[in-house]
């Protein structure tokens, strides 16, 4: 006996005719929210959303970086601080394009875009490098001193894309070295002194690349330029929100296909349009207008971007108060927030890369080299050094040479 499943028509209904029903029409309609879209997450497209399009984002970045780059740099070889190097020489002059104020502000920016940042040395004297170069051979300088001193001179410092680097690793999954496309052209340079340096900030995931702070403010990019989209299109719209013309006069009946016609040329002509804003829409015949979507009060447009806007400034470090955005200014004073900026934001970047220039830069001179930032030199901190040197000049168990050595300067003798 064959089997036969619950949903199998039985032989006898095979043949029957579907059922129709008759009576009042009509229809349901299903709606359902679609998934939202986010701002893809590589460097080309962070850069364009973000720095490019974004007043927000543009104005932490530039704020940072601008700050970062303006911090004077202090040398040390072992103990001794030193006003004249090489290597103080290479920062203030990295290459023949860039002063070192624009060289840091790019390599900060590239940091706080892509959380990475490539930067290559070329060296005449070991014939190191791609870049640019007056020097004459490529191997190890064997001339007198003076031709080595030249040759120093020579050394250049040039930022690498990072959407154009990939870290290449080896066998055991360390890195190993750096391949920098350009164009049609590959070429690989080696990670260490004297060659490539891979600067990152911290990512959870990934143990090549760095994790940028504007990816982790996406949703707060995104809401903030969706925001400014739909703004201007409703600006387009005669700063109207859409909705739709319901046709129900009493005594019944629809619009002809000439009447259809002339309502929709009406509207398009003489409503639509920033330039036809205001204009006053008369309605007879039935007609009548019922709104489709919010409202800019309704939807509390302006806290929305001053949300998303705060939360951009989180991300990147950046007190709201700084960028004028209003609410949730937890700083008493504006100075109490620059200084807090400098504090939070600006020093320990500006300290991990002083750390890294160093071990990076030391082999090169053959010198164990120390780069610092001078604190008493940036304008943001000045009200704290007018404080300390009060407390201090105001303790009178202290000897002068305690209190200079309090105040970070050596003794008299």
């Amino acid at each position: 006996m064959p089997i036969r499943w619950p949903w199998q028509l039985r032989p006898e209904r095979k043949n029957t005719p579907p059922e129709r029903k008759s009576g009042a029409s009509g229809f349901v309609a299903i709606h359902a929210q679609a998934e939202a879209r986010w701002t893809r997450r590589d460097y080309v497209t962070l850069a364009r959303e973000g720095y490019m399009r974004n007043p927000v984002v543009h104005r932490s970045v530039r704020l940072i970086a601008e700050a970062a780059s303006a911090v004077p740099w202090l040398l040390y070889v072992g103990a001794t601080e030193h006003d004249v190097h090489p290597a103080l020489d290479l920062l203030a002059r990295p290459n023949q394009r860039q002063a070192g104020a624009s060289f840091l502000e790019a390599l900060y920016g590239n940091l706080l875009l892509a959380g990475n940042a490539y930067v290559e040395l070329i060296d005449p004297s070991t014939g190191s490098g791609h870049g640019p170069s007056t020097g004459s051979g490529h191997g190890p300088s064997t001339g007198s001193g003076s031709e080595a001193a030249a040759d120093a001179g020579l050394r250049e410092l040039h930022l690498l894309r990072p959407d154009r680097v990939t870290v290449l690793a080896d066998t055991d999954g360390w890195p190993s070295g750096l391949e920098y496309r350009a164009g049609g052209a590959r070429r690989r340079i080696a990670l260490g002194a004297g060659a490539g340096l891979h600067l990152s900030l911290f990512h959870p995931i990934d143990d090549h690349y760095g994790f940028p702070p504007l990816e982790a403010a996406l949703i707060a990019l995104d809401t903030h330029n969706a925001a400014g989209r739909w703004n201007k299109a409703l600006l387009d719209n005669s700063a109207r929100p859409s909705g739709a013309l319901v046709y129900a006069p009493k005594e019944g009946g629809n619009l002809s296909d000439e009447q259809f016609d002339r309502l929709k040329l009406e509207l398009e002509e003489g409503y639509s349009g920033a330039t036809r804003a205001g204009r006053p829409l008369l309605l007879e015949g039935g007609l009548d207008w019922k709104a489709m979507s919010l409202t800019p009060k309704d939807m509390d447009f302006i806290e929305a971007k001053n949300s998303a806007s705060r939360d951009i400034a989180l991300a990147f470090g950046v007190p709201p108060m700084l960028l004028g955005i209003p609410g949730d200014n937890t700083y008493a004073n504006y100075q109490e927030a620059n200084r807090a900026f400098y504090r939070l934001t600006i020093l320990p970047l500006v300290a991990r890369t002083a750390k890294e220039l160093s071990a990076w830069l030391g082999p090169v001179f053959g010198e164990e080299l120390r780069l610092w930032f001078d604190a008493d030199q940036i304008e943001g901190l000045s009200g704290e050094r007018d404080a300390l040197w009060a407390r201090v000049g105001a303790a009178d168990f202290l000897s002068d040479d305690e209190k200079r050595e309090a105040v970070g300067y050596g003794s008299r003798q």
